[in-house]
């Protein structure tokens, strides 16, 4: 697909499922939200390359050993009547940050939204991640002051859809 000098970038398989875990954990700790990964290599694995997948996923490497991803799907737009490309989760192990692996894996799912007919390519970031607004920003992206994430969970998702 696209390198990087040493690293690689490439479509996620089943095999990848454990190591993709790994960063997702790491990436839990990084934003304060371990208490929230319930994530397995198992399901991961299912909702990744299962019989009706419903998420992708480019992986960065770096001499064979997995180092960052991108984890994404297919959302819609109604106002504008055609599919995005919802970024989920981007991480790069600090190890391997600064050398064009976030700018690559953002390049690369714009060109696939492009590719697809995509009429937006959207994510979210922590208001305290200065750093990543920053690098975003700087990639072309507008940060949406208007709008806020709604989200139901848990016990109140069973309430909701009783």
């Amino acid at each position: 697909m696209n390198e990087d000098l040493r690293h690689t970038l490439r479509v996620a398989e089943p095999a990848d499922a454990a190591a993709l875990v790994g960063l997702i954990r790491e990436l839990a700790v990084f934003e304060r939200l371990e208490h929230l990964v319930e994530v397995t290599p198992e399901r991961l694995a299912a909702h990744l390359c299962g019989p009706r997948p419903v998420v992708e996923a480019v992986v960065a490497e770096a001499d064979g050993a997995v180092v960052g991803f991108a984890l994404f799907f297919t959302n819609y737009s109604t106002f504008l009547g055609r599919p995005g490309l919802y970024l989920e989760d981007l991480y790069v192990q600090p190890a391997h940050r600064g050398a064009g692996l976030g700018k690559a894996l953002l390049r690369h799912l714009a060109a696939l939204a492009v590719a697809r007919g995509c009429g937006r390519f959207e994510w979210s970031v922590l208001d305290w991640n200065t750093a990543a607004i920053g690098f975003y920003e700087r990639m072309g992206a507008t940060v949406m002051p208007d709008w806020r994430i709604c989200r139901v969970t848990g016990d109140a998702l069973t309430a909701l859809a009783a």
